[in-house]
């Protein structure tokens, strides 16, 4: 198969869709890469690199897109849609259901696109969010405790406060993988962290993990009214995988935040969690709304991008291999943890959260390949 990798466009995303040694193993499976020039130059994978792999340097995006499959880490942006091609293989983070614009051009390109975010294993985890999600949790924390201080609009808290004062209040939003990393950083830091979710289970093994350190409550509009008036930094970390983030945060709720407190809205991937939150990017990461600084950076992990670049495809390598090998119809249908992540094929959709929130007719994937 001729698989091409292009640069990412999206702004200050460096991540790359494959690492010389990913591209390597692609090639030895059989397969002609074409890498996009300059590819990973950013963080430290240049031109040298991929050629000794294996790998056609090509100049342009253009070219990249003549391949049989493209593999990147973002959705295309506008100015790719044009390049698609009809039953190209698209294998990348999709995050439709809040982008109706991308989903109307891969609905016209009748791509086959397989998006990272809704691909599952056996126990039902997400194994291709899963490494983005571990980076996003960090890193949005990181973050929050920067636009905590005065010269960032924050109310001028430190984490981990010093001796005789007290540290500051984090409040996560979900136990899951985002929400652990969240609140693993934080306590690092030496903050007050607590976490709700609405998974009994769940929060019994966190309780379990973390002991005293960390609170756990059970979510309920009441409980997290009563306790975003005292967050210092709100995380948001609600997931549910394909479809749009349910706005737990009310713009009453973040009224009654103390002014100069943050939110990173670490969701807005799939819409957000917050009813004030709308998409920024690392040039602009932040704004303050009702005296309330947020932070919702769409592509969190691209801050760092080389950890989140190895990460990301030490996860992608296996399945990108078996589309390749095998033909997509064959992957799919013969890996039952692989074919949810089909989110549309010529034309049709084939996730019921996407097509749920954007008005789509469903077809399971199974009924058309």
């Amino acid at each position: 198969m001729l698989i091409g990798i292009p640069k990412e466009i999206k702004n200050h995303e460096y991540r790359v869709g494959a690492t010389p040694s990913m591209v390597k193993a692609l090639i030895q499976n059989g397969h002609t890469v074409w890498v996009q020039d300059g590819l990973g130059f950013e963080i430290g994978y240049n031109n040298q690199m991929y050629i000794d792999a294996g790998a056609l340097i090509v100049p342009t995006a253009v070219e990249v897109y003549d391949c049989e499959m493209i593999i990147k880490v973002k959705e295309p942006q506008a100015s790719e849609y044009e390049l698609l091609k009809e039953n190209q293989i698209l294998f990348c983070y999709l995050h439709l259901a809040p982008d109706p614009k991308q989903t109307e051009a891969l609905l016209k390109k009748k791509v086959i696109a397989i998006a990272y975010e809704t691909v599952v294993d056996k126990e039902g985890r997400l194994p291709l969010l899963t490494p983005m999600s571990e980076v996003a949790g960090r890193v949005g924390l990181q973050a929050g405790a920067t636009a905590l201080q005065m010269a960032n609009g924050g109310r001028g808290v430190l984490l981990g406060g010093v001796p005789g004062v007290r540290p500051a209040n984090v409040l996560v939003l979900g136990g899951g993988v985002v929400g652990t990393n969240s609140a693993r950083m934080a306590m690092g830091l030496g903050a007050n962290v607590t976490i709700l979710d609405n998974n009994l289970q769940r929060l019994r093994e966190l309780d379990d993990l973390f002991g005293p350190r960390l609170s756990t409550l059970y979510s309920s509009p009441q409980l997290l009214e009563k306790a975003i008036v005292d967050a210092d930094l709100l995380i948001g970390a609600v997931l549910i995988p394909g479809k749009l983030a349910p706005k737990l945060v009310t713009k009453q709720m973040v009224k009654k935040m103390q002014k100069g407190s943050v939110i990173v809205d670490i969701a807005i991937d799939q819409g957000g969690c917050c009813e004030t939150s709308k998409p920024t990017t690392h040039s602009d990461p932040t704004y303050i709304l009702d005296g309330i600084v947020h932070y919702c950076v769409a592509n969190m992990p691209g801050a760092c991008a080389r950890t989140a670049t190895q990460a990301l495809t030490h996860a992608t390598m296996p399945y990108a291999i078996e589309i390749a090998n095998l033909g997509y119809k064959k992957a799919l249908l013969g890996n039952p943890w692989l074919l949810p992540g089909l989110n549309v094929y010529h034309g049709h959709i084939t996730n019921k959260h996407v097509a749920t929130d954007l008005g789509y007719e469903y077809h399971p994937a199974e009924t058309l390949l």
